[in-house]
């Protein structure tokens, strides 16, 4: 008698296309699909990413580059390397154009500005974040006012109120004002921040005897450091970029800031052709607020999830 060979049952396949087999449907386990939505998601995300670096970093590297250009050069192969680096353009920026005391200027009033923004954003956050008395609600919503409120309308009453202070074209006088327009986010920030802490901790300090302004320097603050620098760096770049309240508030071409230097570089050396040297007094106000951020970028992500990792 002739037999044939019964051929092997074929897998199953699911919706997708993908087989089956009879272990699988044992053991219960759901048919395997290729996620191609994500990966397409994913290439397209990092697509955007890519071309969002491009754009950012592209300006600022054409810059460098052109700061150690001849004017010639600049004009003639905007797009090509120098053919050797000018440093006399930064030297004549920094002298010739008083970039050395609009820099010096500028760390000053941000450096004060800075100190007197997070040490008394840190105590009103630390108060409203840790402690429940009448009007603590109200305090806090004062102070996201103040976020939503534009400073172009406060110019005009501002200014009289720090000419009849006495405190007008002074660096103290422009300190006090930065203090008082970076409060209210620093507060908002670092509110939320005192929230994440453990209370176990300060608990443990008042039953040790410790006083609350004692816990506060010596514990919380130290906790509380990833949440400092985060807001320090953002407080920083919005206060050394800031052009509208010296310009009001500051009009002594003697403690003019960089922001106000620039300006007038630009406009004096345009109309002498000095464009290398503008350049290289942008790029010096650019360092430093690119080395801040170079330097603590860890911190600033770290104080920026810290809250969602609670």
């Amino acid at each position: 008698m002739k037999t044939t060979d019964t051929p092997a049952p074929r897998p199953a396949e699911s919706g997708s296309g993908v087989p089956v087999t009879k272990v699988d449907l044992a053991l219960g386990k759901p048919p395997v699909e290729k996620k191609t939505e994500g990966k397409v998601l994913n290439a397209f995300s990092h697509g955007i990413l890519v071309i969002w670096a491009i754009m950012v970093v592209l300006p600022l590297l054409w810059a460098v580059m052109t700061s150690f250009k001849d004017d010639g050069s600049i004009f003639g192969s905007p797009w090509s390397l120098p053919d050797k680096l000018h440093f006399d353009n930064w030297s004549r920026a920094w002298t010739e154009a008083n970039m050395s005391d609009y820099f010096l200027n500028t760390v000053l009033v941000v450096g004060g500005s800075l100190i007197g923004t997070l040490v008394l954003g840190s105590m009103a956050a630390y108060v409203l974040a840790r402690f429940d008395f009448p009007g603590n609600r109200f305090i806090y919503y004062l102070f996201i006012g103040g976020m939503s409120f534009p400073v172009m309308l406060a110019l005009v009453p501002l200014f009289y109120v720090v000419n009849n202070m006495g405190l007008l074209n002074s660096l103290h006088g422009l300190i006090l004002v930065y203090i008082a327009y970076s409060l209210p986010f620093t507060v908002f920030f670092l509110t939320a921040f005192f929230r994440t802490l453990p209370t176990s901790v300060a608990e443990a300090a008042f039953v040790d005897g410790a006083s609350h302004s004692r816990t506060f320097f010596q514990i919380m603050l130290p906790m509380a450091k990833p949440g400092l620098i985060s807001v320090g760096i953002f407080n920083f770049l919005g206060q050394w970029n800031q052009y509208m309240l010296p310009t009001v508030l500051n009009t002594d071409p003697d403690k003019h800031v960089l922001t106000q230097g620039l300006v007038q570089l630009a406009v004096s050396q345009g109309y002498k052709g000095d464009w290398s040297g503008l350049f290289a007094g942008l790029v010096m106000a650019m360092l430093p607020v690119l080395a801040a951020y170079i330097v603590f970028q860890r911190q600033v992500v770290q104080g920026l999830t810290a809250g969602a990792l609670k």
